[in-house]
C-alpha cells in the first residue's frame, strides 16, 4: 500500500458508510480498517464467507468490501449467497471485490457474478476512494 502524504484525503469524506470487511488475511484486515478509518467510515471485520453471511443477517451495511479468495466459504460463492437472498428482499447491497486477480477475464468474472466494483490489492487510499465515489457520489 501506498503511505505518501499525497495519497492521503485532506479531509474525512462527509459521507460515512457502515462497512462489512470479509478477509481472512488478517494484515489486510488491518490495512482496510485503517484506510476507513482514515475515509471516515466504520464497520465490522469477519473472516470467511460464512462469517459475513451471519453478519449481514444480524447488521445493516451500505457496502462489503469482499476478499475474492478466503478459506471456507470464498468470495465469489459469498457474493452469490448475497444476490441469491436480494431476489425475495428486493433490496440490493453493493459488494466490492477485493482480489489482486484484475485481468480483463477477472473483471468480467467479477461483473458476472454481481460485484458492483473492485479494487485491486495492495490496496490504495485513493483506488477505494474512488470506488466509495463512483457508487455513492
Amino acid at each position: 500500500m501506498k503511505n505518501t502524504q499525497s495519497s492521503l484525503p485532506s479531509k474525512p469524506s462527509t459521507l460515512s458508510l457502515r462497512v462489512l470487511v470479509a478477509d481472512d488475511n488478517p494484515v489486510n484486515q488491518r490495512v482496510l480498517t485503517g484506510i476507513l478509518k482514515i475515509l471516515g467510515h466504520t464497520g465490522m471485520v469477519t473472516s470467511d464467507g460464512q462469517q459475513a453471511l451471519n453478519c449481514l443477517s444480524q447488521n445493516t451495511f451500505d457496502v462489503v468490501l469482499m476478499d475474492v479468495l478466503m478459506r471456507g466459504m470464498g468470495g465469489l460463492d459469498t457474493l452469490a449467497a448475497i444476490r441469491h437472498q436480494e431476489q425475495t428482499t428486493g433490496e440490493h447491497l453493493p459488494v466490492i471485490m477485493v482480489t489482486a486477480h484484475t485481468g480483463k477475464i477477472d473483471q468480467f468474472k467479477y461483473k458476472q457474478a454481481g460485484a458492483d466494483g473492485f479494487v485491486s490489492k495492495p490496496i490504495e487510499i485513493a483506488a477505494l476512494r474512488a470506488e466509495f465515489k463512483r457508487l455513492f457520489g
